[in-house]
């Protein structure tokens, strides 16, 4: 770490986010600031500052030719990858508000938020991804130019079948254009963020230059960044936790940033790109760890002990280094631990990572112990979008896994009604797009955001205790908090995903997906052919999954016992209209896809234990 160096850009300086970006050309230009993985050449590639800035400079010619406005919204739906960086530069430069799509998510959702915000101008990645969205795409409405960014011949047919339809590489100068100073007010808008929508149609958050610069910087008092650094993107860059996190704050730091090639192949990059920095939701230490754990059970008993004790110790380490705990004389085994167990596992995240950032919900107690004990340090946050997003992070020196972290400099936090959790600072949004209603609900006359989340704050540390939507109350007036369940039951390998029911019922109960690939050997070790439609349903496969499931959830109190379950094997997807595009289980769209089989699990009574 000494050769290691800070080059910090202020707000002040910055004042815009393009002006970030400048800022960051003119004095890193030959640094690199982004890889990628070339798909013609199949090459992974550096671009420096400068050549990023010149990409930026002929965005903004191919713009100005569009008969665009200060303040109209553009739009994007391409993966991570610099070109995605300078369609973004280039449009706040011009005072623009760019308004990110998530490649997977549906066409419907995609037309609803084109016509919510009437955008003009629409960024695609290829000829494929716009055939799919203009059957939902009226040729009537706000949208007047589609640009295709990985066009191909075969796409002509869709140039001459819609004039408003253009290759990006038909339009890019080849000079580099100069690119006028610009003295952009911090404060106006820049961004239209829809939130995932877990019911109903989804809400624009309007997010201000200044809102996510701040952010961005607050978050570097908390967790030290580096120009050495190399994060890892692979988060969609229309995730904020991503574009505030992941793409602005390493401008500001003078990071370089390697995009993955996918999530299918995350594995390989991380050996490959071997990153100091990475940010992700549970979803990807889950899958990890499930993969983990289920190694472990197969593996002879000496392996699974040494396993075993290089968490416990590695644990034990790090909660002396939290000035939590004394010296154990157990530590002394940590070198051989560390060489024969740990070492391995940080190897495979690519043996330089030196953070690690999960955010977007909560991460299971269980997880953060295995991945810290085994010398990966998961630093849990907590945010929104309407906060652009982060609120708070745990710091390296003082990181409480338990909780959210410390809230960021210049970041107020307070508990009220019901324990909810409030929020005001410079990250609150502007409000909701053309939703004033919707906007006073969330952010009261004094300013300050209501969450939804319960809270409990303990030596400036914030602890989510529950979500008040989201308590289901039982017949008997009992509470439970699902999301702890559903987290537990999860740590199953065998389960994929889970929803816990019981709102206004006399018990619990649960909605499973099984693990596609675990699923042949359980029913195979009931006796049952695993391609027959009846052995979801079988009493005994039935039985052998409530007994994972009441061992999962041991530690919880008498009430919170799941008395029936329905198992499944189709995933909920974000294509199926379960999933939100951050993978936010809709549970409206799940409880009213499954509303026969719920009901008769109440109807036919709890399968173990009394009501």
């Amino acid at each position: 770490m000494n050769q290691w160096s800070e080059d910090l850009i202020s707000v002040e300086l910055a004042r815009t986010l393009d002006g970030l970006f400048q800022q960051r050309v003119r004095r890193s230009p030959e640094r690199t600031a982004y890889r990628h993985y070339d798909r013609q050449s199949r090459e992974w590639r550096d671009h420096s500052w400068r050549e990023m800035g010149d990409m930026v400079a002929r965005w903004q010619a191919v713009l100005a030719g569009e008969n665009l406005r200060r303040g109209d919204r553009v739009a994007l739906t391409l993966r991570n990858s610099p070109e995605w960086v300078a369609f973004d530069q280039a449009s706040l430069g011009m005072g623009l508000v760019v308004v990110p799509l998530y490649t997977d998510d549906r066409p419907d959702n995609i037309a609803y938020i084109l016509q919510d915000a009437a955008v003009k101008l629409l960024l695609v990645q290829d000829g494929g991804r716009w055939k799919r969205l203009a059957e939902a795409i009226p040729v009537e409405g706000a949208l007047q130019r589609v640009l295709i960014q990985d066009a191909t011949d075969a796409d002509a047919a869709l140039m001459s079948a819609d004039a408003r339809v253009r290759r990006v590489d038909d339009l890019l100068p080849a000079a580099v254009p100069k690119i006028p100073p610009r003295n952009g007010d911090p404060h106006a808008l820049a961004s239209i963020v829809y939130t995932s929508g877990t019911t109903g149609r989804p809400k624009g958050v309007m997010l201000s230059h200044h809102n996510m610069l701040s952010i961005a910087h607050a978050s570097i008092t908390v967790i030290d960044c580096y120009q050495e650094d190399r994060f890892l993107s692979f988060l969609p860059l229309s995730h904020t936790l991503e574009r505030t996190a992941g793409y602005y704050l390493p401008i500001m730091t003078g990071s370089t940033v390697a995009y993955s090639r996918s999530i299918g192949q995350l594995a390989e990059d991380l050996t490959l790109l071997r990153p100091t920095v990475l940010i992700a939701v549970p979803r990807i230490f889950e899958r990890v760890y499930g993969r983990i754990t289920d190694q472990m059970r197969q593996r002879p008993l000496l392996p699974r002990l040494l396993f075993r004790a290089a968490v416990r110790v590695g644990w034990s380490r790090f909660e002396r280094a939290q000035q939590r705990a004394g010296l154990r004389p157990s530590m002394l085994l940590w070198p051989l631990l560390d060489r024969l167990v740990a070492s391995k596992v940080t190897a495979r995240l690519g043996g330089r990572l030196r953070i690690a950032v999960s955010g977007g919900a909560p991460l299971s107690a269980e997880i953060a112990q295995l991945f810290i004990g085994l010398g990966i340090p998961i630093l849990q946050g907590y945010g929104l979008t309407e906060t652009s997003p982060v609120v708070s992070v745990n710091p390296l020196e003082d990181n409480d896994p338990a909780s959210v972290g410390v809230p960021l400099r210049g970041v107020e936090v307070r508990t009220g009604d019901d324990d909810e959790l409030l929020v005001r600072g410079p990250g609150v949004m502007l409000g909701y797009w053309n939703n004033h209603a919707a906007t006073a609900k969330m952010i009261d006359s004094d300013g300050w955001l209501h969450t939804g989340d319960q809270a409990r704050i303990e030596n400036n540390h914030i602890y989510i205790t529950g979500r008040i939507k989201d308590i289901l109350v039982l017949s008997n007036g009992e509470k439970v908090p699902p999301g702890d369940m559903e987290l537990a039951i999860a740590l199953d390998p065998l389960v994929s995903q889970v929803m816990v029911l019981g709102e206004g019922r006399p018990y619990l109960s649960a909605l499973v997906v099984l693990e596609a690939d675990h699923w042949p050997a359980l029913a195979q070790d009931c006796g049952l052919d695993p391609l027959a439609r009846d052995s979801l349903r079988h009493p005994r496969v039935v039985a052998a999954v409530m007994q994972r499931i009441k061992a999962m959830l041991k530690q919880f109190p008498g009430y919170a016992k799941v008395r029936r379950v329905t198992l499944q094997l189709e995933p909920w997807t974000v294509e199926n209209g379960l999933l939100t595009p951050t993978l936010k289980v809709k549970r409206a769209q799940v409880l009213k896809r499954n509303h026969q089989a719920i009901n008769a699990m109440y109807q036919e009574g709890p399968t173990q234990g009394k009501r």
